[in-house]
């Protein structure tokens, strides 16, 4: 419990205490009479009723209980697909974050993973242990996270020196041009929005490495590898040649395209990591299948392009 402290307000002088009291809180008539009744509102130096007045320079005392503490969800739909004393490698589902953080209420990997008596780390920051690489909450697919302190040192420097192999899949709107190539742009923050990131000359080198898996006409469905890891880099990248991410209106997609394949959120799923066991160094892969919502996304699209090929015959 915490207590604050309020000058009553010129306007409210010569008021009833609890008159006053409902006007400075918020609070209605009768909870502030309940407040003074219970002694948890109070005129600081003399002992006074709801119906006492107030006067110049009075401080009024209110004590204030603190919420109680509101339990994280807890995403039970969340798999593991790798485990061992060192790692586990988990296949997020979308709408879950990292790790927790201001403004987030919904589940996290590492929140979810700790309820289920999973060990983690208490290397990294607080409320982030174990995390070297994160996924947006719009982002479904695989993320590690590091269970003993020596998988969290080297994982850390695998990712920072980009020797883990990170693969996605994603479906872009339009057409591509090329089979295969490599878009190379920074990425910053956008100064428009504190969520946005953007090209920019001032922002860090981005690099990301595509392949065309299926054509649809309207869609182009990509393999995607990163040889650095910005937030938002596919998205952002793909937006800046013309191609951004359907069901991405973040970055430029089509909304209506987005309904027509039932997808609320980006299609973009995190389908192998590649990395070298941090104990015994050999080489790991670890895949994962595409969520229910993507594939029906793809699909729809599949039956568009078939419907538009017989309209040619």
């Amino acid at each position: 419990m915490s207590t604050r402290l309020l000058p009553a307000p010129d306007m409210l002088i010569g008021k009833r205490f609890d008159v006053a009291l409902a006007k400075m809180t918020g609070l209605s008539r009768a909870k502030a009479a309940e407040l003074v009744a219970s002694g948890s509102a109070r005129v600081l130096g003399r002992d006074v009723d709801k119906a006492a007045v107030l006067l110049e320079g009075d401080m009024i005392e209110i004590d204030e209980h603190d919420p109680e503490p509101v339990a994280e969800p807890i995403a039970t739909d969340m798999a593991i697909v790798y485990e061992d004393d060192d790692v586990v490698v988990v296949d997020k589902p979308v709408g879950v974050a990292a790790h927790a953080s201001v403004g987030w209420t919904g589940p996290t990997v590492l929140g979810s993973l700790l309820d289920r008596g999973v060990h983690i780390t208490s290397y990294g920051a607080a409320g982030r242990q174990g995390i070297v690489s994160r996924l947006d909450v719009g982002t479904s697919g695989l993320m590690l996270v590091c269970k003993s302190e020596l998988a969290y040192k080297e994982m850390r420097r695998q990712f920072s020196e980009h020797e883990v192999v990170k693969t996605y899949e994603a479906l872009v709107q339009g057409n591509l041009q090329e089979d295969k190539a490599t878009i190379d742009a920074p990425i910053g923050r956008a100064k428009v929005s504190d969520f946005r990131f953007c090209i920019t000359p001032a922002g860090k080198p981005a690099i990301t490495h595509w392949d065309v898996l299926e054509r649809f006409g309207e869609a182009t469905l990509a393999r995607i590898n990163l040889e650095t890891g910005r937030t938002h880099q596919i998205r952002v990248h793909f937006s800046s040649i013309g191609h951004p991410l359907v069901g991405d209106p973040m970055y430029g997609a089509n909304p209506k395209l987005a309904q027509e394949c039932g997808l609320q959120r980006q299609w973009l799923h995190a389908m192998q990591l590649d990395f070298r066991h941090p104990r015994t160094h050999v080489w790991t892969t670890v895949t994962s299948t595409l969520p229910p919502d993507l594939s029906h996304a793809l699909d729809v699209m599949a039956q568009r392009r078939d419907a538009a090929d017989l309209q040619q015959v």
